[in-house]
């Protein structure tokens, strides 16, 4: 397999904050249209806890993305052989999402299992936003094992462009409201 013990932790850095933040834009603005958060967020019980989609904070979300992504990288960076060297590496390393960042967050986070013990949100407010982060996470892990079984100077490329346009949207998300 190509991956490598030495392998930079720059390479890494840019890998899964690459994956993270294409996955999440993808990811966003499909369930933001198909799941309509803009009514969905404006209710009477989401309305004081999200930001309303037309926030300048929601338009920069995605490129402030590479925070998060050197979050993942500095976390999962001593882990990275136990899922980049593995038959099912993306299957663990989604499973590892599932249970530490979506149904066992240490805060009340609408989906987690907290959030159904603590919070006053319906079951079906809890199941609404799922989806989204499940199946994100999935092509992040997928994308992420991926890039290492198959690297190749035009993943480098492709996601350089997409992150740079990412970047460019959110700015523009930012500015010309």
């Amino acid at each position: 397999m190509p991956f490598k013990e030495k392998d930079s932790w720059g390479q890494f850095f840019w890998r899964i904050t690459a994956c993270h933040m294409v996955t999440y834009f993808i990811m966003g603005l499909l369930a933001s249209t198909s799941l309509d958060y803009k009514s969905f967020f404006g209710t009477a019980i989401l309305g004081v806890y999200m930001r309303p989609l037309a926030s300048p904070w929601v338009a920069a979300g995605p490129a402030l993305q590479v925070f998060r992504g050197l979050l993942f990288a500095l976390i999962l960076w001593p882990l990275r052989a136990s899922f980049l060297k593995e038959k099912r590496g993306w299957l663990k390393l989604w499973f590892l999402f599932i249970g530490l960042a979506i149904l066992g967050t240490a805060g009340p986070a609408p989906g987690s299992l907290e959030g159904v013990v603590y919070t006053q949100l319906p079951i079906a407010t809890h199941l609404r936003g799922l989806p989204e982060v499940v199946i994100q996470t999935l092509l992040f892990s997928v994308a992420v094992v991926f890039w290492y079984r198959k690297p190749a100077k035009v993943w480098n490329i492709i996601m350089a462009i997409l992150v740079f346009l990412i970047v460019l949207m959110s700015l523009a998300g930012v500015f010309l409201r």
